[in-house]
């Protein structure tokens, strides 16, 4: 079980926190809940409707997309890695499924309080749509390749 000052300086070591003010990330701390995952089990399915974002404090997660009757892994998230925050800030369904790889604990940090940060440290806000754009151009470059392929195969 870590400390409310372990948490605050894991949230430290993620980029969009970076710029907040120490008393606030305790504040997001100590709001927070730290979960366990064992190897396998699922944190969150695609399409559900989600409210937090969370944070690996330990471990890795699996990040999945449900291709027919499949999933594909497309990516592998480690300690200190961010996700889900599409659906904590945007309100819109989650848009992949995430499962642990191995043991797994997470911070989860709720929409409101993550909204409460963005009002008073627009930075965050900034860092949050840095962070979506690189999402968003690694995808589309990811597609460009597969449809690259597609065509020439």
């Amino acid at each position: 079980m870590s400390t409310l000052n372990d948490d605050v300086a894991m949230l430290r070591k993620v980029p969009l926190f970076e710029s907040v003010d120490p008393s606030k990330l305790k504040l997001i701390a100590y709001t927070s809940t730290q979960l366990v995952f064992d190897d396998g089990e699922e944190v969150f399915s695609q399409g559900s409707n989600g409210t937090s974002a969370y944070l690996i404090a330990n471990g890795e997660a699996d990040i999945l997309s449900d291709s027919g009757e499949k999933q594909v892994v497309v990516a592998t998230l480690g300690t200190n890695a961010l996700f889900g925050e599409i659906s904590a800030f945007c309100d819109v369904p989650r848009t992949a499924s995430v499962r642990a790889h191995g043991q797994l604990t997470l911070l989860e940090l709720k929409r409101e309080n993550l909204m409460e940060l963005i009002g008073e440290f627009p930075d965050v806000a900034v860092e949050v749509i840095r962070e979506l754009a690189r999402r968003l151009a690694h995808t589309t470059s990811d597609l460009a390749h597969v449809l690259e392929k597609q065509n020439s195969g």
